[in-house]
């Protein structure tokens, strides 16, 4: 739009505050803005000539120009970052963020369900969060689950079916992690005390669950309930470590954002710290795109409004390092020069900065965005490096993974010209090897994989890569060896601590130069096959995929391994029992075919799985 075209309509446009949406001629979205008064703002595109290029090119591809009226600067400040997050015009800040947050659910039912999601469902559940790690939310939820008896199984408990006397308690309450309300041992009021606990938890509301065990314990002791009472004292010890172990700054510092700003050319990264009496519970970092020379100002407050909305903050006080324009009259900005919110935001300007170099290291690491004969190179120089009779065309690297000594799987990743081919990819259920051992894992899975490969007659990788040292490298040579391929590839251990890598038969080791090529495509290759192995474990876990290791045991049936879990808790204290123990549990003979057992399982060594 010209000039003089817009010269035309500037006298029809209003004077109150709103937004303005530029479209182009074929009708799309170029840009939304917002302004005090909308003829001012929108008059200021076309009565200046521009020194950015940017804002030149976006006034000349305006044709059509769309306004609305709101009552106050506040409402379009809102309305301008809900229309950005919804439509993404071209040339508005791109916030780089399209990850799905995991969700703690309270559904909405009789004796609600309490589990993990990423979907929000519009069936009058309550939804807590959105929490920024996965990892956290896993870790909140075990720890909830050890000191909230809260039901976990799929059971209609309608009054009705609990008075009909339709369920039977299962091992969940023998265990202790349950109160039995399908049998009706408890009340649906008891039951909300413990929901209640656990919105206090998932907030960072200590103090009034730590209280509610306090009186517990006093109560229980009046009561001569003394073992009772040592129970809530052990929850009250553990509730305290927990929220030690917290990243705690003052609580007296209460509930507020944190939020700093480190700037690139275009990029700017956006740490956000969120603070709940004093404890830090939230925390992420989020890289946005300037498209018009946005100052630092406008994309801090831009980000600000897009991250508070997501994670449905609602602290009354924000900290940032410069002022800002943030219309919400019920917010206080706060820019500190001392004391702990100084600290705090300080704290925030470090995780910014290390998320700006992480994000460098990483793209050192990749060799994705390198050109073919960029690849090329990085593949010859590793030829060199390893004395390989051939290019390493095709690269294939393996890793072991298990849950604390338990339920072997293992994991294969292909690479390909340099990049990673993700339909080579395979995932290994361990079939031959009973408890931890990763020397035999190792040898079951390289015989499936290269027996397989032969019988089809497809072609062998160049090199594999097996993530250990020397004795899972040994293990895998013993069933290359078997199927006559010695010769025809190349295999290599390279061990984790040092990145030295092992040839077998040598006994020293090669050590490459931190910074080559050869090592950094080693690193993603070895970083690959964990991220594989680890998603495969987890899903496997979450599925219900694993057996419990004692009902594997020959002469071991479901009932006694249903009395041992009763008595001692978990398959790691059942193996930390005496004998006396376990045989006062379960009896001489089963003892005995206990202690063979445990016995003659190898105990894996140097296992380099994570």
């Amino acid at each position: 739009m010209t000039q003089e075209a817009f010269s035309v309509i500037a006298p029809t446009i209003p004077l109150q505050p709103g937004i303005y949406k530029y479209y182009d001629a074929e009708g799309n979205l170029l840009y939304v803005g917002k302004a005090k008064s909308l003829r001012k703002r929108v008059s200021s595109y076309f009565s200046k000539t521009h020194n950015s290029y940017k804002t030149y090119e976006l006034v000349n591809r305006i044709a059509t120009i769309e306004f609305t009226i709101v009552n106050s600067e506040q409402d379009a400040f809102l309305l301008e970052n809900s229309l950005i997050k919804k439509f993404q015009p071209f040339f508005n800040i791109n916030l780089k963020d399209d990850k799905t947050y995991p969700y703690i659910v309270i559904k909405n039912e009789p004796f609600p369900r309490v589990f993990f999601t990423r979907k929000k469902i519009n069936d009058g559940s309550e939804y807590l969060g959105p929490f920024t790690s996965v990892g956290r939310v896993r870790e909140l939820l075990d720890f909830i689950k050890q000191y909230i008896q809260l039901r976990t199984c799929n059971l209609n408990l309608a009054q009705k079916n609990i008075e009909q006397k339709k369920y039977k308690v299962c091992l969940e309450y023998h265990l202790g992690n349950c109160k039995g309300p399908c049998e009706g041992l408890q009340d649906e009021a008891g039951y909300q005390q413990g929901i209640e606990q656990l919105r206090n938890l998932l907030k960072g509301n200590l103090t009034p669950v730590i209280q509610h065990y306090k009186k517990q314990m006093q109560e229980q002791a009046v009561a001569l309930q003394f073992e009772k009472a040592e129970a809530s004292k052990k929850k009250l010890e553990h509730l305290q470590l927990y929220k030690a172990s917290s990243t705690i700054v003052n609580e007296r510092t209460g509930t507020l954002d944190v939020f700093s700003i480190l700037e690139e050319g275009d990029t700017a990264y956006v740490n956000y710290l969120a603070v709940n009496d004093g404890a830090i519970v939230q925390t992420k970092t989020l890289t946005l795109t300037k498209k018009l020379d946005e100052t630092a100002a406008e994309v801090l407050s831009f980000a600000i409004a897009q991250i508070r909305q997501t994670f449905n903050s609602s602290a009354a006080e924000i900290i940032v390092p410069f002022a800002i324009e943030f219309p919400e009259d019920t917010i206080k900005i706060t820019i500190p020069k001392a004391g702990n919110k100084k600290q705090l935001l300080e704290l925030s300007e470090k995780n910014v900065l290390h998320f700006k170099d992480e994000l460098k290291r990483k793209k050192i690491l990749q060799v994705e965005n390198k050109s073919t004969s960029e690849i090329n190179k990085v593949l010859e120089q590793m030829q060199a490096d390893l004395k390989l009779k051939e290019l390493p065309l095709h690269i294939e690297c393996f890793d072991n993974s298990n849950f604390q000594g338990s339920y072997p799987v293992s994991a294969m990743v292909c690479f390909k010209n340099g990049l990673p081919s993700k339909n080579d990819y395979r995932r290994f259920n361990v079939k031959t090897v009973t408890g931890p051992n990763d020397f035999a894992t190792m040898t079951e899975v390289v015989y499936r994989r290269y027996k397989r490969l032969q019988d089809e007659s497809k072609s062998l990788p160049n090199l594999v890569i097996i993530d250990g040292g020397k004795g899972q490298l040994s293990a895998a040579m013993d069933s290359i060896l078997q199927l006559g391929l010695d010769g025809k590839l190349t295999v290599i251990g390279l061990a984790k601590n040092e990145e030295e890598i092992y040839f077998y038969g040598d006994t020293q080791s090669v050590k490459l130069p931190w910074d080559s090529e050869s090592l950094k495509l080693l690193r993603r290759i070895r970083d690959e096959v964990h991220r594989f192995g680890i998603s495969f474990h987890r899903n496997q876990r979450s599925r219900g995929s694993f057996k419990n290791e004692l009902e594997n045991i020959e002469g071991i049936g479901k009932t006694t391994v249903d009395t041992l879990l009763k008595k001692f808790r978990s398959v790691k204290k059942v193996k930390e029992a005496t004998p006396a123990e376990l045989e006062a549990a379960i009896g001489k003979s089963k003892t005995t075919i206990l202690m063979q057992y445990f016995a003659a399982t190898p105990v894996a060594g140097n296992s380099t799985a994570p």
